[in-house]
C-alpha cells in the first residue's frame, strides 16, 4: 500500500480523502515522491440565464479525459453542487453530461459526498449556540444566519422567542454561508477552529461577541471531520476528479476548496480546477481573492467555454465573451476560448473559426461534447499543451489588503465587469452600512481594508445593465457584510440572491 492509501477511506460509492493530513505528511517528508502539478482554470462566458450552465464540468471532464489520452497526467477538481438548485430540477446537474460524465453523477448531484449537509449541521449548531446565548444574556441579537440546502419562500426572514425577546434571524443557502468559505480557505483542522472561534455571533450591549467567547470548538469541528476532506470520484472513462466545495460563485467563492487543488497538485501534473459561472465570478475570485490573497497557485492557462448562441445570439451581450478571454490574456495567462456546441451547430464551424480570428483569439476548441467527449477534444489541443510546457504561471500579483475597500470594488468593477470607477455609484443606505462594517472590524480589532472583498452579485449580467451602451454601464453598490472569521467582506452588487430560493429558476 502506498502512503497515500493511509490517507483514504471508502464513502460509500466514493473515497473520502484526509487531504489535511497527507499534506501535512508530504511537508514533514521532504524526500517522499510528490508531484507539483499545473493549474489550469475551466471558467466560461457569463451565462444568459442564472439557472443556464455553459457546460463547464462537461468541459472539464472532456479536457482530462483528453488530456490523459495524450499521455498527460492529468486530474480535475470539482465544486459539489448545491442541491438547491440541481435537485430541483432547474439545472441539468454539475457532474458533466453525456460521455463527459462522472461515473455516479446521481450521487454527486444529490449531495451524497458529505461536507455540505456536515456544514449545514455545524453553521445551524452555531446559531443553536447563539439562541441558548440569548437566553443566558450572553448576546442581544444573532448574527449569523441558519442555512438551508432547499428553496422556501417561508424561510427568507423569520422571528424566533416571538413576545419574549423577538429576535430576527435568517437564513441563506448552504453554499453561501461563512462556515463554507472557512472550509474552501483553510488548510489545517487548528485553522478552521480559529476562523470559527473568531465568527461573531451577535452583540451585547452594542458590542460584537465571537463565538470563541462562550462556545467549546471541538463541538463544531468535530462535525467538519469528514466536511473538510474531498471526495476521490473518476469520470466514465477512468480519469481521476476530486470533489470538493464551493458552488455559487455569484454569491460567495464558488471556487473548490485550496487543500483538494493542493493535494491534486501533489498527485498530478495538470490539475484542472472549475470555477463557478462566469468568468467575472468564479475565475475572478480564484485570481483574486484564492490567489492573490490566499496564496493558491496562479493558473498555468485558462479555458474559456461558451455556447454559440450565448456568444452571438444576443447583438447587445456579444461584448462579453472577448472581454473575459482578452481579460485573462492581459493577465499573462494564456487564454483558449473553448465553444461547447449543441446538436445541430456542427454546421457552424467554419464561420466560428472566422468570427474568432477577427477576435484575434487563440486558435479556438469545439466540439459537441456532450455527445463525444473528450475524443472531441484530442486533436485539437496541441497549442494548449505547448502552453502548459512553457515556462510556467505568471507572478501572483500583490495583496490588495491595506487598500481602501471602495478603492478595491472599484477597481473589480474595472478589471472584471469593464466598468469604469466613476461610473460605480452608491445606492441609498450603502454609506451607512460600510460605516457599520467599519465599526464592527474596529470593535474586533481588525480594519476592514484589510480583508478580502467578495462581490456579491447577479450570476448573469456583469453590470447594472450589459445591454447599455459601453459608455454608460454602471455597478451599483449596494450594502456590506463582514464575514471576521473568513476573513472576507462581502460587498452586494447589482441583483442577487443568498436566501432560500423563492420559486425553481
Amino acid at each position: 500500500m502506498s502512503t497515500y492509501e493511509n490517507y483514504v477511506a471508502q464513502f460509500g460509492q466514493f473515497k473520502k480523502i484526509d487531504a489535511f493530513a497527507y499534506l501535512d505528511y508530504l511537508k514533514s517528508h521532504q524526500d517522499e515522491p510528490r508531484k507539483h502539478g499545473k493549474v489550469v482554470l475551466v471558467t466560461a462566458d457569463t451565462p444568459l440565464k442564472a439557472s443556464r450552465g455553459e457546460g463547464k464540468t462537461t468541459t472539464t471532464i472532456a479536457l482530462i479525459d483528453a488530456l490523459r489520452s495524450r499521455g498527460i497526467d492529468a486530474a480535475a477538481v470539482l465544486r459539489q453542487p448545491s442541491m438547491g438548485i440541481t435537485a430541483a430540477g432547474s439545472k441539468g446537474g454539475a457532474s458533466g453530461g453525456g460521455k463527459a460524465s462522472l461515473t455516479h453523477p446521481e450521487l454527486v448531484d444529490w449531495g451524497l459526498c458529505g461536507e455540505m449537509a456536515a456544514i449545514a449541521a455545524a453553521q445551524n449548531l452555531l446559531v443553536s449556540f447563539a439562541e441558548k446565548a440569548i437566553d443566558d444574556g450572553s448576546l442581544d441579537t444573532i448574527a449569523v444566519p441558519r442555512v438551508s440546502e432547499t428553496p422556501s419562500r417561508s424561510l427568507r426572514r423569520i422571528r424566533v422567542d416571538e413576545g419574549k425577546n423577538d429576535v430576527s434571524e435568517r437564513v441563506v443557502l448552504t453554499p453561501t454561508c461563512e462556515l463554507m468559505q472557512i472550509v474552501v480557505l483553510s488548510r489545517s483542522m487548528q485553522e478552521i477552529g480559529t476562523r470559527v472561534s473568531d465568527m461573531v455571533a451577535g452583540e451585547k450591549d452594542g458590542k460584537p461577541v465571537r463565538f470563541g467567547e462562550f462556545i467549546d470548538l471541538w463541538r463544531i469541528t468535530n462535525i467538519l471531520t469528514e466536511a473538510v476532506k474531498p471526495a476521490y470520484t473518476e469520470t466514465m472513462q477512468g480519469s481521476p476528479v476530486y470533489v470538493h466545495c464551493g458552488p455559487f460563485a455569484n454569491v460567495s467563492i464558488g471556487i473548490p476548496s485550496l487543500v483538494s487543488v493542493e493535494l491534486a497538485c501533489a498527485r498530478h501534473d495538470v490539475v484542472v480546477v472549475e470555477a463557478g459561472y462566469g468568468t467575472d465570478a468564479g475565475a475572478q475570485k480564484w485570481l483574486d481573492i484564492a490567489a492573490r490573497e490566499y496564496g493558491a497557485q496562479w493558473p498555468s492557462a485558462a479555458i474559456v467555454v461558451t455556447r454559440a448562441s450565448t456568444w452571438r445570439d444576443n447583438p447587445d451581450l456579444r461584448w462579453r465573451y472577448p472581454f473575459h478571454v482578452h481579460r485573462l490574456e492581459s493577465l499573462g495567462i494564456p487564454a483558449f476560448p473553448l465553444i461547447n456546441l449543441w446538436d445541430g451547430e456542427d454546421g457552424q464551424i467554419p464561420d466560428l473559426r472566422r468570427q474568432a480570428s477577427e477576435l484575434e483569439f487563440r486558435e479556438p476548441i469545439m466540439g459537441n461534447l456532450f455527445r463525444d467527449g473528450g475524443e472531441a477534444l484530442v486533436n485539437q489541443l496541441d497549442g494548449f499543451v505547448e502552453a502548459l510546457r512553457g515556462d510556467g504561471a505568471s507572478a501572483v500579483p500583490e495583496t490588495h489588503k491595506g487598500m481602501d475597500i471602495l478603492e478595491d470594488v472599484r477597481w473589480i468593477a474595472d478589471s472584471a465587469y469593464g466598468v469604469p470607477a466613476e461610473r460605480v455609484v452608491m445606492r441609498d443606505g450603502f454609506s451607512e452600512s460600510l460605516e457599520a462594517a467599519c465599526a464592527l472590524c474596529r470593535s474586533l480589532g481588525h480594519d476592514l481594508n484589510d480583508y478580502a472583498v467578495v462581490a456579491v452579485k447577479s450570476p448573469a449580467t456583469m453590470t447594472d445593465d450589459d445591454t447599455a451602451p459601453e459608455g454608460s454601464r454602471s455597478v451599483t453598490l449596494k450594502k456590506v457584510e463582514v464575514h471576521a472569521g473568513a476573513g472576507l467582506v462581502q460587498v452586494n452588487l447589482t441583483s442577487s440572491l443568498t436566501t432560500p430560493m423563492p420559486k425553481i429558476v
